[in-house]
């Protein structure tokens, strides 16, 4: 079985002429990014990072090993970066990577199965569990503390127990 990975940043575009390029990152801090050894893209390229710098908030300016001009940076754009999830340090308590949450066991509180985590996005107001229910429906649930009571990453599965809607439906 293939070592799971987790996506640290997307190249964002070429920066200058010296083979150096935009990288979103999506680490707490972008001077980070440069922490967890080298980098595989979805294509199967490794990349070592050679230089890197912190621009601004969320960003970093990178060149990689073997990057020289803008022509190599530019054939970057759109690459996303990932590293083995060992790479990681383990999370502190209560905290969670996406990647780990993604495939988990959804159940409800009476335990009984009803779908699997697929993505987990955060649109501004915080994380939101995408799950895609086993009648074929996918529900979108905010991942507080009150909505998801129950993470239990070793046994492979989290409890929903969804916000009760109040008002007319």
């Amino acid at each position: 079985m293939t070592e799971k990975r987790v996506l640290l940043g997307v190249i964002a575009g070429a920066h200058g002429v010296k083979g150096e390029v935009r990288v979103k990152c999506f680490t707490r801090d972008p001077q980070s990014f440069g922490s967890y050894g080298a980098l595989t893209t979805d294509d199967g390229r490794r990349l070592e990072i050679a230089e890197l710098r912190a621009s601004k908030a969320g960003e970093a300016v990178v060149r990689f090993a073997g990057s020289s001009d803008r022509d190599a940076a530019e054939s970057l754009k759109g690459q996303r970066l990932y590293v083995p999830r060992s790479a990681l340090p383990p999370p502190a308590s209560g905290e969670f990577y996406h990647a780990d949450l993604i495939g988990l066991r959804v159940e409800n509180a009476a335990g009984e199965v009803i779908g699997r985590i697929s993505a987990v996005h955060n649109f501004g107001a915080g994380d939101v569990l995408e799950v895609d229910l086993s009648d074929g429906n996918t529900e979108f649930i905010a991942f507080t503390d009150a909505n998801v009571p129950v993470v239990d990453i070793s046994a492979g599965r989290v409890v929903i127990e969804p916000p009760s809607h109040t008002g007319d439906e």
